[in-house]
């Protein structure tokens, strides 16, 4: 077989906030959407500007944290692979959507003003300024074995998601 690649690599505007949801056995699922656009100057010397709209997917842990931090708006990179789907619609007709599923989230532009991203720890929510005065009070020692279990957990998560058929996710 002749090598391949199917790999997509964007930067873009959320034109939605991230919709989370859950398989039936338990996969956490989030879509948005991402705007891209792109301009030129035509050989008349007029400006011309376009703009895309994807449909991006991730799954399991990257879609609960796609679902927490990101929000219409803000201006992420993704990166994942094209997938293409068939289905048949609730009025009977045949439909197909072409989507990004994404195993790579980057949120590129800071916080903005007056927004805080909170996180639930043990039932209590906190704010990343909060997190971040904890995690300077921990004794060196701590934060070096909690490294080595971050570490752990990153090469759980690389491992490739499972394949689920269409008719498994519940758009």
């Amino acid at each position: 077989m002749a090598r391949s690649l199917n790999k997509v690599q964007l930067i873009g505007n959320l034109t939605r906030d991230p919709e989370l949801r859950y398989t039936p056995s338990g996969a956490a699922v989030c879509t948005f959407g991402l705007a891209t656009g792109r301009s030129w100057t035509t050989e008349s010397g007029e400006k011309k500007e376009d703009t895309e709209f994807h449909r991006i997917v991730a799954w399991n842990k990257l879609a609960e944290l796609c679902s927490q931090y990101l929000t219409k708006g803000r201006k992420a990179y993704v990166e994942g692979r094209l997938s293409t789907r068939n289905w048949t619609g609730q009025d009977g007709n045949q439909r197909t959507t072409t989507e990004v599923v994404i195993d790579n989230m980057i949120i590129l532009d800071p916080k903005r003003q007056g927004e805080e991203v909170k996180t639930e720890t043990k039932g209590t929510e906190e704010t990343d300024e909060t997190k971040n005065i904890k995690e300077t009070k921990k004794p060196s020692s701590a934060k070096a074995s909690e490294g080595k279990g971050k570490k752990e957990e990153e090469k759980k998560e690389e491992l490739p998601e499972e394949e689920v058929a269409p008719e498994d996710i519940p758009f």
